[in-house]
């Protein structure tokens, strides 16, 4: 060999060398730090997602819970619905009931006081017809009895008179 070709041959086999001493330094470096920074950053990572799945599965059972709750509350909410609904049916129907009472016992009294009221004005139009009568009876008299009429009736009368005492 030629004292060129093993210049050449050194030169190639430091250039060698220096690539596997260089690929061991990285591989040195590689896991003496980033494989530790890569790992930790990958645990922390893990951690994180381990975290988050936690968090994600309370959030589930707490949703869980809170539908069940609401459902809960929903059911709760029908039956004082339909429980105010049936007490507002039964105290309108009591009001119903006591009202028609009231009203029935109203048109009672009414027709009592009606019967009362007609009584009275039947006595009233009788009394009146009686007096208009009386009036109407006597200015009618007046007119009719003349003084010769009058004198036959006292004279009449006293003759009744007489023979009921004599007799």
């Amino acid at each position: 060999m030629s004292e060129e070709r093993l210049y050449l041959e050194i030169a190639i086999w430091s250039q060698v060398a220096s690539a596997i001493l260089f690929i061991g330094v990285l591989v040195f470096i590689w896991n003496k730090w980033i494989v530790q920074v890569v790992l930790a950053a990958q645990a922390r990572s893990n951690a994180q997602i381990a975290q988050s799945e936690r968090h994600r599965d309370e959030a589930k059972g707490a949703l869980g819970t809170l539908r069940e709750e609401i459902d809960s509350a929903r059911r709760d909410a029908e039956l004082i619905g339909q429980r105010a609904e049936l007490h507002a049916q039964r105290e309108r129907e009591a009001m119903l009931k006591d009202a028609t009472e009231a009203g029935e016992r109203a048109l009672r009294d009414a027709g009592g006081e009606l019967d009362r009221a007609r009584a009275a004005a039947r006595l009233r139009l009788r009394d009146e017809l009686l007096e208009r009568a009386l009036q109407i009876a006597r200015d009618d008299a007046v007119g009719r009895v003349t003084p010769a009429l009058d004198s036959r009736l006292v004279e009449r009368f006293v003759g009744s008179l007489e023979e009921s005492v004599g007799g």
